[in-house]
């Protein structure tokens, strides 16, 4: 049974297409391998991978093997390059082997690792060089001391190798050039492998950073590449939430828990069936809104596990069983995050289970 009360997240599987053909149109010729990891952001990777193959995607990039496991399965026999960010974790190797899935090779002990389980065969790889992330992937002089036992790589066929930008999404920062050159030094040392820097972000610096293959995330699900919206994208989610009630509040009364917002005047206030149960971040009740009957109304009070309460004076639309959108094309997902202090990533990951999902 279908309960009316239940938040829904509609996915938007025409726009996630039309969104993956403006990111190819801007990778200057470079392959686009869609991040489906945490689940294609929230989204749904089994749903997300299958309409990306359609639209050409042959290249996919996981976190978890376990995310790479199931995205194998669904993909079935469709010959798709499936890469797993954490690599050869302890354990792993043989599951990564059997599910012909591509590790990427964060640091020396993976490496040697992987060319271990590969001894008296050869397995490819895709190899991490941190550029300036600290974060994953072997340093500079972690590459030289590979290369000057290259015995470690005996058994193992490097067919990429990939950075990751730390600061793309703001085009002037010095970091990015920085990150550039360190990754030409550092594909320079593997001259017949294959090259991969750009993120979502990454993909608009311009050409430079395409090189073979681009991996975006966050602008293939409506993301702007700069935290704001961008035109170029469309909404790939919309959440919305019915009304359960309406209510008058006397001007000096509060509103929610804590008493945190008082009524300036006499009010009008609906009560949404949607808190942070259903990905609403808590921390939005100070600048967040919602859209209905043509404008933004805000938020007003603590946002709480079930229910927020919105501004609806004079608004007569409002009543119960009426939807309300908390994120979608009238409120892009760059908007409702900054009115939470988080990112577009954050909130559509936040999106629980429980937000009824309708695939469109």
């Amino acid at each position: 049974m279908t309960d009316p009360s239940d938040s829904r997240l509609t996915i938007d599987l025409d726009a996630l297409s039309a969104n993956y053909r403006a990111l190819r149109d801007a990778a200057s010729g470079a392959e686009v391998a869609p991040a489906v990891k945490a689940d294609a952001y929230g989204l749904g990777a089994a749903i997300v991978a299958d309409r990306l193959w359609d639209e050409g995607a042959r290249s996919f990039y996981t976190a978890r093997l376990s995310e790479g496991l199931t995205l194998r399965q669904s993909l079935g026999d469709r010959d798709a390059t499936i890469h797993v960010l954490d690599g050869v974790t302890p354990g792993s190797a043989s599951a990564i082997e059997e599910a012909r899935l591509t590790p990427v090779l964060n640091s020396l002990p993976q490496i040697e690792a992987w060319n271990s389980h590969a001894r008296g065969g050869r397995l490819t790889a895709t190899l991490h060089i941190d550029t300036g992330m600290n974060r994953l992937g072997l340093r500079l002089e972690e590459v030289r001391v590979l290369l000057g036992a290259m015995d470690r790589l005996k058994h193992v066929e490097i067919t990429q190798v990939m950075s990751h930008l730390a600061c793309a999404n703001e085009p002037d920062h010095p970091l990015n050039v920085k990150q550039l050159e360190r990754f030409h030094e550092a594909t320079a040392l593997f001259p017949h492998a294959r090259r991969s820097l750009a993120n979502s972000a990454g993909i608009f610096l311009g050409d430079d950073y395409a090189f073979d293959q681009v991996r975006p995330g966050i602008s293939l699900y409506g993301g702007g590449p700069r935290d704001v919206p961008d035109a170029l994208l469309k909404a790939v989610v919309t959440l919305e939430a019915p009304i359960l009630q309406t209510r008058n509040v006397p001007r000096g009364e509060s509103i929610g828990y804590g008493a945190t917002y008082i009524a300036t005047d006499n009010t009008r206030v609906a009560i949404v069936a949607a808190g942070y149960a259903d990905g609403v971040p808590r921390a939005a009740h100070q600048r967040g809104a919602v859209w209905f009957d043509g404008q933004r109304r805000p938020m007003l009070g603590r946002v709480s596990m079930d229910l927020i309460a919105i501004d609806i004076t004079d608004c007569d639309a409002a009543r119960p069983g009426a939807m309300v959108q908390i994120i979608g094309p009238d409120l892009p997902v760059d908007d409702a995050a900054a009115a939470a202090g988080t990112t577009a990533y954050e909130l559509l990951t936040r999106i629980t289970p429980r937000a009824r999902r309708i695939i469109r």
